[in-house]
Order: structure tokens, then sequence, then C-alpha cells
């Protein structure tokens, strides 16, 4: 059953005078990350972990790939620019590219697309808000292809807050 893993860029600058994809992350930011990152391992869900296949579909923006490298996870990092375009349908989309040789797929993008996309996988258990560096850990029951609204299966949700 391969499973989705959507997150949220950790906590960036505000970036006054900063291009928004230049932001880079805070201090807490980088802490949180490197928790979600120890969390994944520690709970079994880190893609490419017990020699799993994985995949990291990431934006390319500063505070995306900063959040990306803070996680220490050991898989195959794909840069995306559609997912900076903050579009939850294109999201599904991408998703639904991937290979069926992948088992865990990690999404790192923004809101409100990730947060639109965890509701419409699962949105009978989605949560109410999803602050930085969040994460929702879904079941999906076939193929990444087939892949619609409403099939996933909230596995976990963390919070770094929690």
């Amino acid at each position: 059953m391969p499973t989705l893993i959507v997150l949220r860029h950790a906590k960036a600058e505000d970036g006054f005078g900063k291009a928004d994809a230049d932001r880079e992350l805070t201090a807490r930011g980088r802490r949180d990350a490197a928790a979600a990152g120890d969390w994944l391992r520690t709970h079994g869900h880190a893609p490419g972990q017990d020699d799993l296949p994985g995949l990291v579909l990431c934006s390319p923006a500063v505070r995306t790939r900063q959040t990306v490298a803070e996680l220490g996870l050991d898989t195959a990092v794909r840069y995306e620019p559609l997912i900076y375009g903050n579009d939850a349908e294109e999201l599904l989309g991408l998703v639904r590219e991937v290979g069926d040789e992948v088992a865990a797929v990690l999404l790192v993008g923004h809101n409100p697309s990730v947060h639109q996309l965890v509701h419409d996988l699962v949105p009978n258990a989605a949560p109410p808000g999803f602050p930085t560096c969040a994460l929702a850990i879904i079941a999906v029951p076939d193929a990444w292809s087939a892949v619609r609204p409403g099939i996933g299966d909230l596995v976990a949700y963390h919070d770094p807050k929690s």
C-alpha cells in the first residue's frame, strides 16, 4: 500500500525586501524540521527507511529545500516548480505521476495547497489546521496513478507544536 507524506515547510523568515522564493528557515524552523525527520524515522515513516524505495517531491523555494535538508532523509529528491505554484490539483497530478516502484512519497510544499491536498484525500479525518512543519501520513489503497479525492486513510498527523 503506497504511503504519501504531506509536509508543510518549516518556519521561514518574513523576508521583507527578499523574493518570496528566497526566504530562508528561521532557527526554530531548522529545529522543527530536524525534529520532524527524527519523528518520521522513529515512527517508521521515513521514505527510504527499511530499504523501501522512496521519493521526495519538493518545491524549489529555498525554505522547502532547507526543510528537506534538515529532515536528514536518505532518499532521492526531485524539485518540482509546480509545487511552488501552490495549487492542490497540480499537487495531486504530481502524485499520480509517481512510478509504482516507489513505496513512499514525501511531498514538501506550501499552504494552502498542502492542507487542501490532505483535506481532499482524507476529508473526514483532515486536521483543521496545518501549521509550519506539520505533516500528514496518508495510506492510499492502490497505485499512485489511481489516487483521487476521498481515497486516502490518515495514518498519522504530526504537529511540531504538540
